[in-house]
């Protein structure tokens, strides 16, 4: 992969994530396509390793997520009246988990959606669901409601690419955490361009 795509600009957490979900796809669009913030995933890694909550959406994002337990609540949620059964899984993982947690969103626009209607106060929100009907909008949404993000920018998405920015976290060495970004540091998608040329290179509902 790096043959095709230099990432050595990057700050550390902000490659580690990009890599993994370039990497996740064979997708190396992704590169200019999400958008992160080393400050904020600095604060996250150091949340979600000193044991902050993961949840997760639909249980194929917990499948793709090692070495950690999830809050998974899609099997109990019910539908009704203008919300969906993804929407009130959030709802009843909130009420589980509270305030604090790494929320990983890679299937519905509307778990996302109503995420964003909670006072969840979170340590990360991984916003990557995927499709042609409110993908979009709820991803920029998540931009808009200043909470610490990944996202991106398309319609892409998935349960793997967001699972796959999970485990760059997990997996990332805690004994040399990054420093918070800087005005040097990129922290968007313009700063993760493919390399003009080799150098180091569920369930809806």
């Amino acid at each position: 992969m790096r043959a095709r795509l230099d990432t050595s600009h990057l700050p550390p957490l902000t490659r580690a994530v990009v890599e993994r979900v370039v990497h996740s796809a064979a997708d190396l669009e992704y590169a200019s396509d999400l958008v992160l913030d080393e400050g904020e995933l600095a604060k996250a890694h150091s949340a979600l390793h000193a044991g902050a909550p993961v949840v997760v959406d639909v249980r194929m994002v917990a499948a793709g997520i090692t070495r950690r337990e999830t809050v998974c609540r899609l099997r109990d949620a019910k539908s009704g009246p203008g919300l969906t059964r993804s929407a009130h899984a959030i709802r009843l993982a909130y009420e589980e988990v509270g305030p604090g947690a790494l929320w990983v969103i890679g299937n519905a626009p509307t778990a996302l959606e109503e995420l964003l209607t909670l006072d969840a106060s979170p340590a990360l929100v991984i916003g990557l669901p995927v499709g042609f009907v409110g993908a979009v909008e709820s991803k920029a949404a998540l931009r808009e409601s200043g909470l610490p993000a990944v996202s991106n920018v398309s319609e892409k998405g998935g349960s793997a690419v967001a699972s796959a920015a999970l485990n760059a976290l997990l997996y990332h060495p805690t004994s040399s955490p990054s420093s918070p970004s800087s005005p040097s540091s990129p922290s968007s998608s313009e700063a993760l361009s493919p390399s003009p040329s080799p150098s180091l290179s569920e369930e809806k509902s």
